[in-house]
């Protein structure tokens, strides 16, 4: 399969979406933007950190040298570059982050995560754990996790 996406065959009847698919993606729809808002107003009700500090520390700590290249970083939490800096630079001024020159391109710089920034993210852990099971994980017991892991990962690429 190539990465453009099929188009409709236009002399092929649509079928309409049944009562289940309708439901399926309209609540799918609501999720999307539910679910993010609910676990970041947890987040920084308990932490005074928001999910893209988080996810952006979280991030940091799973990769060699816990360092990545700033643009790297953007597209793993889904975030313009320049959303980027400017999240980096929040975060630099608390001590969690550091940004370097890369060594390997002059132009790009990359974010290191810091042993401050580490402890902070081992710190929000269990909130966001507690935020992810209340507002996810709990309403789906009964269903296959894996064969929907796999799924949403085809949906998402």
């Amino acid at each position: 399969m190539s990465g453009t996406a099929a188009q409709p065959d236009p002399d092929e009847e649509l079928q309409p979406l049944t009562e289940d698919e309708e439901a399926v993606v309209r609540a799918l729809s609501r999720v999307i933007y539910a679910l993010p808002r609910a676990i970041d107003a947890d987040m920084m009700r308990e932490q005074r950190m928001s999910l893209i500090e988080y996810l952006t520390l979280a991030n940091l700590s799973e990769v060699p040298e816990r360092k990545m290249r700033m643009s790297d970083l953007a597209a793993a939490v889904e975030m313009s570059l320049s959303g980027m800096t400017r999240l980096v630079t929040r975060l630099e001024s608390q001590g969690l982050i550091e940004r370097v020159k890369s060594s390997s391109d002059a132009r790009g710089s990359n974010a290191i995560l810091t042993d401050e920034g580490f402890r902070r993210l081992e710190a929000a852990w269990p909130s966001n754990l507690a935020s992810v099971r209340r507002h996810f994980l709990d309403h789906l017991s009964g269903l296959d996790l894996k064969r929907l892991a796999v799924s949403l990962r085809h949906i998402a690429t």
